[in-house]
Protein backbone atom coordinates (compact mmCIF):
# COMPACT_ATOMS: atom_id res chain seq x y z
CA UNK A 1 0.00 0.00 0.00
CA UNK A 2 2.66 2.54 0.98
CA UNK A 3 4.76 2.05 -2.17
CA UNK A 4 1.57 2.18 -4.25
CA UNK A 5 0.63 5.45 -2.54
CA UNK A 6 4.09 6.91 -3.26
CA UNK A 7 3.83 5.98 -6.95
CA UNK A 8 0.27 7.33 -7.07
CA UNK A 9 1.43 10.65 -5.59
CA UNK A 10 4.29 10.90 -8.10
CA UNK A 11 2.50 9.75 -11.27
CA UNK A 12 -1.29 9.88 -10.84
CA UNK A 13 -2.27 12.47 -8.27
CA UNK A 14 -1.81 15.52 -10.54
CA UNK A 15 -4.74 14.37 -12.68
CA UNK A 16 -6.79 12.05 -10.48
CA UNK A 17 -6.45 14.17 -7.32
CA UNK A 18 -5.20 13.65 -3.81
CA UNK A 19 -8.48 12.01 -2.82
CA UNK A 20 -9.20 10.33 -6.16
CA UNK A 21 -11.73 13.03 -7.04
CA UNK A 22 -10.56 13.45 -10.64
CA UNK A 23 -10.02 16.68 -12.55
CA UNK A 24 -13.22 18.04 -14.08
CA UNK A 25 -13.84 16.62 -17.55
CA UNK A 26 -10.14 15.83 -18.02
CA UNK A 27 -9.45 12.96 -15.60
CA UNK A 28 -12.08 10.65 -14.15
CA UNK A 29 -12.47 10.10 -10.43
CA UNK A 30 -11.19 6.88 -8.87
CA UNK A 31 -14.08 6.78 -6.44
CA UNK A 32 -16.40 4.65 -8.58
CA UNK A 33 -15.91 1.20 -7.06
CA UNK A 34 -18.32 -0.35 -9.60
CA UNK A 35 -16.19 0.84 -12.53
CA UNK A 36 -12.99 -0.29 -10.81
CA UNK A 37 -14.44 -3.70 -9.96
CA UNK A 38 -15.95 -4.21 -13.43
CA UNK A 39 -12.69 -3.21 -15.14
CA UNK A 40 -10.23 -4.73 -12.68
CA UNK A 41 -8.62 -6.85 -15.41
CA UNK A 42 -8.03 -3.67 -17.51
CA UNK A 43 -6.64 -1.40 -14.78
CA UNK A 44 -3.07 -2.66 -15.16
CA UNK A 45 -3.22 -1.91 -18.89
CA UNK A 46 -4.58 1.60 -18.23
CA UNK A 47 -1.77 2.31 -15.75
CA UNK A 48 1.10 0.92 -17.83
CA UNK A 49 -0.10 1.72 -21.37
CA UNK A 50 -2.40 4.68 -20.81
CA UNK A 51 -5.93 4.90 -22.17
CA UNK A 52 -7.13 6.35 -25.44
CA UNK A 53 -10.79 5.50 -25.28
CA UNK A 54 -13.95 7.05 -23.93
CA UNK A 55 -14.75 5.93 -20.39
CA UNK A 56 -18.13 6.27 -18.68
CA UNK A 57 -17.71 6.84 -14.93
CA UNK A 58 -20.41 8.05 -12.52
CA UNK A 59 -22.61 8.69 -15.57
CA UNK A 60 -20.08 11.11 -17.12
CA UNK A 61 -18.07 10.48 -20.25
CA UNK A 62 -14.32 11.08 -20.15
CA UNK A 63 -12.61 11.35 -23.54
CA UNK A 64 -9.16 12.70 -22.66
CA UNK A 65 -6.20 10.44 -23.29
CA UNK A 66 -4.46 9.07 -20.21
CA UNK A 67 -0.66 9.01 -20.48
CA UNK A 68 1.25 5.73 -20.35
CA UNK A 69 3.79 4.88 -17.68
CA UNK A 70 5.87 2.20 -19.44
CA UNK A 71 8.73 2.71 -16.98
CA UNK A 72 6.70 1.11 -14.19
CA UNK A 73 7.63 -2.50 -13.44
CA UNK A 74 4.78 -5.00 -13.12
CA UNK A 75 5.20 -5.02 -9.34
CA UNK A 76 4.85 -1.21 -9.28
CA UNK A 77 1.64 -1.44 -11.32
CA UNK A 78 0.32 -4.05 -8.88
CA UNK A 79 1.12 -1.81 -5.91
CA UNK A 80 -0.62 1.18 -7.50
CA UNK A 81 -3.65 -1.02 -8.17
CA UNK A 82 -3.74 -2.18 -4.55
CA UNK A 83 -3.60 1.45 -3.42
CA UNK A 84 -6.30 2.68 -5.83
CA UNK A 85 -8.69 -0.22 -5.29
CA UNK A 86 -8.41 0.14 -1.49
CA UNK A 87 -8.52 3.93 -1.20
CA UNK A 88 -11.05 6.66 -1.97
CA UNK A 89 -13.90 4.58 -0.52
CA UNK A 90 -12.88 1.41 -2.40
CA UNK A 91 -12.29 -1.82 -0.51
CA UNK A 92 -11.41 -4.49 -3.04
CA UNK A 93 -8.57 -6.32 -1.33
CA UNK A 94 -5.21 -7.55 -2.51
CA UNK A 95 -4.18 -7.63 -6.18
CA UNK A 96 -1.70 -10.48 -6.78
CA UNK A 97 1.41 -9.51 -8.73
CA UNK A 98 1.07 -12.67 -10.87
CA UNK A 99 -2.44 -11.62 -11.90
CA UNK A 100 -1.21 -8.15 -12.90
CA UNK A 101 1.57 -9.67 -15.02
CA UNK A 102 -0.99 -11.86 -16.77
CA UNK A 103 -3.31 -8.92 -17.41
CA UNK A 104 -0.42 -6.89 -18.84
CA UNK A 105 0.35 -9.68 -21.31
CA UNK A 106 -3.23 -9.48 -22.55
CA UNK A 107 -3.45 -5.71 -23.08
CA UNK A 108 -5.03 -4.68 -26.37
Amino acid sequence: MSNGKDIYKAKCQNCHGENGEGLGQLAPPLTDSVFLKTNKNRLACFIKNGANESLMIHGKEYKEKMPAFPELADIDVAQVMVYITNSFGNKQGFVPYSQVSKHLQNCK
